[in-house]
């Protein structure tokens, strides 16, 4: 159906000329990649407008391909009493999309080696040298499959065997990132901020309360807005390396930008990083692969993503490697008596289509290449 849509945007383009040919083929590439980017751009706009319609959508919706933006819209109230509008500069929670920032920083500690991913947690951490944690490594924390219970005092399975989603081995990631480094977490964030050229991302306890949107339970017309935040996300039981960072969308296109162009890691950490190491079956998008702190999709188009919630706040963060294509999803207000999965439908959608569009486009370059 998407690629169908794709020929109403076809004129004839392609003119015989005395040109040489390196010219013809550059101009007609040219062509080409302006064509495609006129479909994705009117396919956004049409699909991603209804989603924002029908679901009354709350936050912003970004999409960004090599640097030029395909699409993006703000909607609502950045503070529903006073009726301040979103915009670009609006500070969200991001939840867990936190992982994928606190998995770099291990990585970067590793390359200033002051660790190795396959060492054991206990050689770092006391709470890991019980006989039960001791063979745990950094590489099971990362990917998941450590065995650690979230809700509990012991393993949920042996170490390495099976995926269990833990938010406590990220807040001890984030104290093993400190431990090494000899700096707060805090510190070693703002820093990564720094070098990926992001602007306006804060950890809680160095945020200073400009433009920050909050979290709400509820509807625009009846909302609840969640006490003590942003400082709640820096307490244990949510803890800034699994689920406390605050960005905004420009800042969360920057990061993609930069971390998988190579501008944050050296090639062997990125390629760590980006490999399949682990297998999920995720509630709300079903069954993926797991990497360092982020989700890819289990077959084509490659894609690396993550959702995260933390109460009144859901988001959902993409990158597609092979267009350079960015999509960030981030909203303030949640409706928590219809379930999360309602939550995320905009999100569910939004994912969709852009994994049809990036499936399509390779396509519709080969066809285009025969006309």
């Amino acid at each position: 159906m998407i690629f169908n849509r794709v020929f109403l945007l076809l004129i004839p383009i392609f003119i015989i000329s005395c040109k040489s040919e390196a010219e013809k083929i550059s101009e007609r590439n040219s062509i080409i990649d302006s064509t495609i980017t006129a479909f994705q751009k009117n396919l956004l706009k049409t699909q991603i407008d209804s989603v924002f319609e029908k679901n009354h959508f709350n936050g912003s919706i970004s999409v960004f391909q090599n640097g030029e933006k395909l699409y993006e819209k703000e909607n609502g109230f950045e503070n529903f009493k006073t009726k301040s509008k979103i915009d670009s500069n609006s500070v969200f929670a991001i939840g867990s999309l936190s992982k994928q920032f606190t998995a770099v920083l291990v990585l970067l500690q590793e390359e200033q080696g002051k660790l190795k991913i396959n060492d054991k947690v206990s050689k770092y951490l006391v709470e890991f040298q019980p006989e039960e944690f001791e063979n745990i490594t950094i590489q099971q924390l990362l990917n998941h499959t450590s065995g650690l219970n979230d809700f509990g005092s012991g393993l949920l399975s042996k170490p390495g065997k099976e995926f269990n989603y833990s938010n406590k081995g990220f807040r001890y990631l984030g104290e093993l990132v400190e431990k090494v480094s000899g700096k707060s977490y805090d510190e070693n964030a703002k820093e990564l901020f720094a070098k990926a050229g992001m602007k306006n991302s804060s950890t809680p306890n160095l945020f200073q309360g400009k433009d920050f949107a909050g979290a709400h339970t509820g509807n625009s017309n009846n909302f609840q807005k969640i006490d003590n935040m942003p400082k709640r996300l820096a307490e244990k039981e949510i803890s800034v390396a699994a689920g406390g960072i605050l960005s905004t969308v420009p800042d969360l296109h920057r990061w993609n930008d930069a971390l998988y162009n190579g501008r944050i890691l050296n090639p062997e950490s990125l390629q760590k990083f980006m490999e399949k190491s682990s297998g999920r079956n995720h509630p709300i998008l079903g069954k993926m692969g797991y990497v360092f702190g982020m989700m890819m999709n289990p077959q084509k188009p490659v894609a690396y993503f993550h959702t995260g919630y933390v109460k009144g706040s859901p988001s959902l963060n993409i990158y597609y490697p092979e267009t350079k294509t960015s999509v960030i999803i981030l909203s303030n207000i949640a409706d928590e008596s219809k379930g999360k999965d309602a939550i995320f439908i905009p999100h569910k959608e939004v994912k969709k289509l852009t994994d049809a569009i990036e499936s399509s486009v390779a396509e519709l370059r080969k066809e285009m290449i025969k006309i």
